[in-house]
This record gives structure tokens, sequence and C-alpha cells, in this order.
């Protein structure tokens, strides 16, 4: 979306009009009071924002000035160009970059005064090289690998440059993180082991603000708020947590547009493939949302299976068939003629369904749920 089309619809300078076939509604008050929350969770730790993936693929510019007006002052994205983009939109932030430094990227940095978060050893080097070379002790953080076996230093690396005592002179080390792999589930004992291994290996390096806890690490509690807590998926409404009540307000909402209402037989069939044969007549609504809009393949439904509903008013109405690219079909046998009719709206993401419940019926999660919305839908953003 361009900064000018993003800059119409965070004016008000229109709404949907009579054309538009689906609507993603994008509550930034919400998203402001999540983040509240969370640093009230983090007490005295800094609470920064993850706005990766065009903030979960709710809108870069939207989600991080209202984070700003919140009070963020520091973020994480994952690219230099997201980095980038973000610094043209506020230039005072402190924003950090988890894919760290690429080869020859340092000048991009620096130019732009942006912090990579190194990954390796040699991303060190290549920092403090370059810094030395420069003239600036530029900031970075360093990422140590705790046992996710992804990004970050091994303990091998950190054992390197911890005894490399000409390295840490040429830069400013502002942060030593590292990453939680199964926060999402409060007694595994994976967090507390990956907590012991960060303490024993940050010890090993200059002294820097610390910073373990993602969206669900804030909710283990303070052993894992250390200096600077990197909320993501709690701020866009996303539940932390694979069970319980999600504390966090929703911040989505996805319509679809009725097209058709039409009556089918018993013994016809639904959709591509034929999967869903009908045992009795059935009113079929066919509505505008598909898998090009982010609603998802797996969510058909055919014989024998029960699946997904989307809503109209206090109305369910399950899916029947399978998602084509543009187009579902549900079943409003059930639901008034006042709520079923051509032109209507079906709410898909919202109070009755929230994203992690959508999710759950994919067989996927809430992150991939968000960050696949299309963008062919009008956007809608309130408040903030």
């Amino acid at each position: 979306m361009s900064f000018e089309r993003s800059h119409e619809i965070l004016s008000g300078a229109r709404d949907e009009g009579p054309s538009e076939t689906a609507i993603v509604t994008v509550d930034l008050d919400a998203v402001a009071a999540n983040y509240r929350r969370l640093r009230d969770l983090a007490a005295s730790a800094e609470c920064a924002a993850v706005v990766k993936a065009d903030a979960y693929g709710l809108g870069m510019i939207e989600v991080a000035s209202a984070l700003w007006n919140a009070g963020c002052k520091t973020f994480f994205v994952a690219t230099l160009d997201e980095a980038r983009g973000l610094r043209t939109l506020l230039p005072p932030a402190t924003i950090y970059v988890l894919a760290g430094l690429m080869p020859g990227t340092a000048e991009l940095y620096r130019a732009d005064g942006l912090r990579p978060v190194l990954n390796s050893a040699d991303e060190i080097r290549e920092w403090a090289s370059f810094c030395a070379t420069s003239g600036e002790r530029l900031s970075c953080a360093v990422h140590i690998d705790s046992g996710m076996n992804r990004l970050g230093l091994s303990a091998e690396e950190v054992d390197q440059v911890a005894t490399a005592v000409d390295l840490w002179p040429a830069l400013t080390l502002s942060l030593v993180m590292s990453h939680l792999a199964c926060s999402d589930e409060p007694d595994h004992p994976k967090s507390d082991a990956q907590r012991k291994i960060f303490d024993r290996l940050r010890a090993l390096l200059p002294a820097a603000p610390a910073s373990l806890a993602n969206s669900a690490g804030i909710l283990l509690g303070p052993d894992f708020v250390y200096d600077l807590v990197r909320p993501g998926l709690a701020l866009y409404g996303g539940h932390p947590r694979r069970h319980g009540e999600n504390p966090f307000q929703p911040v989505v909402q996805l319509k679809g547009r009725i097209l058709q209402v039409r009556n089918a037989a018993p013994g016809e069939t639904v959709g591509y493939g034929a999967t869903r044969t009908l045992r009795e007549a059935t009113r079929v609504a066919v509505v505008t949302v598909g898998y090009a809009d982010g609603f998802f393949r797996a969510l058909s439904v055919a014989d024998g299976e029960e699946g997904f509903a989307g809503y109209l008013g206090p109305h369910a109405a399950p899916i029947v068939g399978r998602v084509s690219m543009d187009l579902i079909t549900l079943d409003v046998s059930l639901v008034p003629e006042s709520f079923a009719r051509r032109g209507a709206w079906v709410e898909l993401i919202g109070p009755n369904v929230p994203a992690h419940a959508l999710a759950a019926h994919a067989g996927t999660i809430d992150y991939e749920v968000l960050t696949n919305l299309g963008r062919r839908a009008f956007r809608r953003y309130i408040g903030a």
C-alpha cells in the first residue's frame, strides 16, 4: 500500500464503497491498548515493538505511528529494507534489524542510524572493523543462540568473541538478546533451560542491557523480562499462548460480501472437486473472499466434515465445499433472509471468530493468518 493511500485511509478521506468485496478493519486504539498492557506487564523493563512483515500484515505506517504515539520508542524489523522505510516514518526511533549484517551493508546501517542484530562471530568482526575504519562506535545488538538452533551465536562463538578484546572497544554493544522457542507453552521446561544458558553466555560478553521475552515470554513472569521486551503477536490481538483466554484486545476484523444466495437440492454438490454433497435442500450464500485474500484453502469442508463458520449478525453459517481463489460458500439455511441477502457482509474474523480460532480450523497459527491477509481488500483503520 502506498503512503498516499494509507494517509487517505487514516485521514478518513473515504469509507468503503458499494463496489468493495472485502474489508479488513484494523483498530489502532486496540493496538495502543495492547502495547500499554504489555508495558505494564513488563514493569521496569522497556517495552519495544516488533513490526516486521509490514507490522504482521496490518500496515507498518499506521501501526508504527500508533505505537510511537502510545510511547514506544524502540522497534524491531526483519530486514534492512523494512528498517529504512521505518526510519523515514520515525526519524527519532531506535530500530534493530533482526536479519543482521549482510556482507557489505554496514554503511547502509550507518547512513540511516540503524542497529544490526549481529548473529555470528563473523558479523561482529565485520561490524567492529567497519566501526574502527569509520572512527565511530556504532550501536548494535548481539544475538545469542540459547538452544533454538536458528539465528544467533553458538556457545563456541561466544567464547571466541568474548576473548577477542580488540573487538569491543570499536563498537557500542547496546543490547544482548536471545529468543525463546517454547514460550507459548507456559510449563515447557525449554524456556527455563534457555534462560539459564542465556545468563551464562551473556555474562562472558561486555555488560549491556539484556532481552529475552517475546509476547508469550512476557507472560512467563519477571524472570524472563530483563531490561527490554520484544512483543509482536500480542500487539495485534493474537493469542500468545496455546491455551486459555487471550488477555489482549482483538485488533483485526475481516468481512466478505454476499454476491448471491441460491437454493440447492439434495444430492447436488458445491464447489470445485464436488467434495461436498448436500443431504438436504440448502440455501447457499456465495461470499467474496478466498485464498487470494488470505482465507486459507485448508478451511475447505468436504463430506463428513464440520469446519469453520462465518457470522451474519448473531447467526453462524458454516462453510460448505472448497475455498477457491476469490469465493467461499456458506450454508445459510438457518439464517434469516434479512441477514443472508445479496450485498450483506459476513464476519470471517472478528468478535465471533478471533484470528486464533480461524487459525485452529486451518491447522496453522494466528501469525500466519495476520501476515497473509490479502491486499485487495479495502483497508479501514479506526482509532489513534
